[in-house]
């Protein structure tokens, strides 16, 4: 009998995009999966900082009307890869590989704050650059979204 499985990679992306639905920000929904021999290590999503007010409970958002990868300066959350670096120890982050998800809200005439959004995937997340020096830093040795590697330790 021959079945469908998804490949590695595939599998690990579905963890993150559905790690990306604990996500309290308005803009976007991010989820990492850190990975290490076939092991998750760690996973983070993006969101205010403990104790802080989340920006979908409060209904306002900073970034909102931002560029993409820009104006992270005005944003108050940390960032997927960020809480997923936190959670984990430094050699197990070593050699390891990172998934990286995103969904984004289609605003259609409807406010950018308006609880009832749709959302779709966004197959082609990259980190911002202050995330991807971080998981450099911390030894990562592959980061993969939806559309394949960004990034690869020669």
């Amino acid at each position: 009998m021959n079945c469908k499985r998804p490949t590695k990679d595939e599998y690990y992306i579905n963890i993150a995009l559905t790690v990306s639905e604990r996500s309290t920000c308005l803009k976007r929904h991010y989820g990492c999966v850190i990975v290490k021999d076939d092991i998750i290590i760690a996973t983070g999503y993006n969101g205010s900082p403990r104790g802080q007010a989340n920006c979908c409970d409060i209904g306002s958002c900073q970034r909102a009307m931002a560029e993409r990868y820009s104006g992270y300066e005005k944003c108050e959350s940390v960032h997927a890869e960020q809480n997923a670096l936190i959670a984990a120890s430094r050699d197990r982050l070593l050699d390891s590989t990172v998934y990286l998800a995103c969904a984004g809200s289609k605003v259609n005439e409807m406010s950018a704050f308006e609880r009832d959004l749709t959302w779709h995937e966004d197959c082609s997340p990259v980190p911002c650059p202050l995330c991807m020096r971080m998981l450099i830093n911390a030894g990562v040795k592959r980061i993969v979204n939806r559309m394949g590697d960004i990034y690869v330790r020669a």
